[in-house]
């Protein structure tokens, strides 16, 4: 039995991505890397700055769900997005409907609104970022980019009289500190 290993077999895989046109200005797509991970990178770069992600996020299709659209009656599918995984409508772009997968809960908790600090004008709404983490920004967005990582607390700071407070939750029990970045004060 012979031991030899063909290694074209190796320096075919290697170059099998390499050989796809650019689109912009006809040079070679070629493998690169970088913080987000792998890509297709014209070999022309930095002249030409065309690429290509190797994976998709563009909201395809994972699972039919089999459920109807509660706005067009069409078929409920489960997709990958940009931000994770969510429920949409088969029929986008014509039907643009789209569901959380977080369930509501069953006894929903009533908060009172909680004014921003920033603008004036909007709430401080509970929102999640696409890693899970709960936050809490203003219901104005993109108008005002306000957000804070703790719970919101109608008050207003004894020291700074900054016009809103937070709940830190700490081992010896929770606290309320100011909102502002500059302060921090626990209150007493």
């Amino acid at each position: 039995m012979s031991s030899q290993i063909d290694n074209q077999l190796f320096s075919a895989h290697e170059h099998a991505l390499e050989h796809e046109p650019c689109p912009q200005c006809e040079g070679e797509l070629q493998l690169r890397h970088g913080k987000h991970g792998p890509f297709m990178g014209c070999n022309n770069y930095p002249s030409c700055d065309y690429i290509k992600p190797l994976h998709q996020n563009d909201g395809h299709i994972v699972k039919e769900l089999g459920v109807a659209c509660p706005e067009c009656q069409s078929e409920l599918v489960l997709r990958q997005g940009r931000y994770g995984m969510f429920i949409g409508c088969s029929s986008y772009p014509v039907c643009n409907h789209i569901e959380s997968l977080d369930k509501p809960k069953e006894t929903p908790e009533v908060k009172p609104l909680v004014g921003c600090p920033e603008c004036g004008k909007g709430h401080l709404t509970e929102r999640k970022s696409r890693y899970g983490k709960v936050f809490f920004a203003c219901d104005s967005y993109p108008k005002c980019k306000f957000a804070v990582n703790l719970p919101p607390v109608i008050g207003k700071c004894e020291v700074c009289n900054y016009p809103l407070l937070v709940e830190k939750k700490l081992a010896s029990g929770n606290k309320i500190q100011c909102a502002d970045r500059k302060c921090h004060h626990i209150q007493s």
